[in-house]
């Protein structure tokens, strides 16, 4: 990758034990100057300096997270219908709660889709894609990960997201007992974090209809090389892993790959690759001019066809009206 200039006019300052250390940032002049390329660039050169650190590991953690507590700006209050709940994650001293958001459809039989987001944006972030998917005709549960939102903790990890998320199936499997009509669904970080859950049902009797997983990458260290600089050995030095590209050769559940070919914060490249490793059946959706956050949005259209293609999803039958 060319180099291009220091990100912000200058170099990063870390401070390694007593020494404070200087360090300039390069990236591609085509790359966008975000917030995740700015930190992911300065992560990967400062743990590199200092491997083992237990408080640079906590710093890759936030910054791989980015988890918010405060409300996305574009909220406007709680969707009508949307019943708030926490669940219990995590034993002993690790023992917390995570909030959690269920969206029921008006008939009780409703197929249904475990939602689990991406970094930076808690749940009041995500809630134009809760409402399309209703609009498909799905009930939805979603969840903060700990360190987000109303969720307890401080600080989110790989291992924690992973235990949240099961937490949330076990409910989900409860409120829809039919495996034939639940469906899991993760965007950006939330995509590895649902290929993890899908992986850990294999072997098993079925589970889910099918794993759908929008906007993300093979491995996080891939992610972060994309961003900053091809030479540096990210899969030594990072502790959060999400290895997707391993974990999705063993899913068995059908497969709906899908990202926008104007993402920029992360290439459709990496959503080709996961497909090319997944088992059949499997599918993968390119919406054209779509970005990391809109592909549902900008294809609306193609995503529901694609969903109903693969899935065939049985769709309960609508709910009579009093005449």
């Amino acid at each position: 990758m060319r180099p291009g200039v220091p990100i912000g006019g200058g170099p990063t300052v870390s401070h390694v034990g007593d020494k404070t250390v200087y360090i300039p940032i390069m990236t591609s002049r085509l790359l966008p100057r975000s917030t995740f390329l700015r930190l992911m660039a300065g992560l990967l050169v400062v743990v590199g300096l200092s491997t083992g650190c237990v408080s640079l590991e906590q710093r890759e953690r936030a910054m791989t997270f980015r988890a918010s507590k405060s409300d996305a700006g574009s909220f406007a209050g709680l969707p009508a219908g949307v019943q708030e709940m926490y669940l219990p994650v995590g034993q002993g001293q690790a023992a917390a709660q995570i909030h959690a958001w269920w969206w029921p459809d008006a008939n009780p039989d409703a197929p249904a889709v475990l939602y689990l987001h991406g970094a930076r944006w808690n749940l009041t972030g995500h809630v134009r894609r809760m409402e399309q998917l209703r609009q498909m005709g799905y009930a939805v549960f979603a969840i903060d990960y700990r360190g987000f939102g109303k969720s307890d903790g401080e600080l989110p990890s790989e291992q924690m997201a992973y235990e949240d998320a099961r937490a949330a199936w076990a409910w989900l499997s409860r409120q829809q007992p039919d495996p034939a009509r639940r469906l899991i669904m993760g965007h950006s970080l939330g995509g590895a974090i649902a290929i993890d859950l899908a992986a850990g049902m294999a072997g098993g009797p079925a589970q889910a209809r099918g794993l759908i997983v929008e906007s993300s990458f093979t491995t996080l260290a891939d992610a972060a090389l994309a961003l900053t600089f091809s030479w540096m050995p990210a899969n030594l030095i990072l502790s959060q892993k999400f290895d997707s590209l391993e974990k999705i050769k063993t899913v068995t559940m059908p497969v709906l790959m899908v990202h926008g070919t104007s993402d920029r914060l992360v290439p459709s490249h990496f959503s080709e690759a996961l497909f090319h490793a997944a088992k059949a059946p499997k599918k993968l959706l390119l919406i054209e001019n779509a970005s990391h956050n809109n592909s549902m949005w900008v294809g609306n259209g193609q995503y529901q066809r694609a969903m109903d293609e693969l899935f065939g999803v049985p769709l309960a039958p609508a709910v009579a009206t009093p005449g």
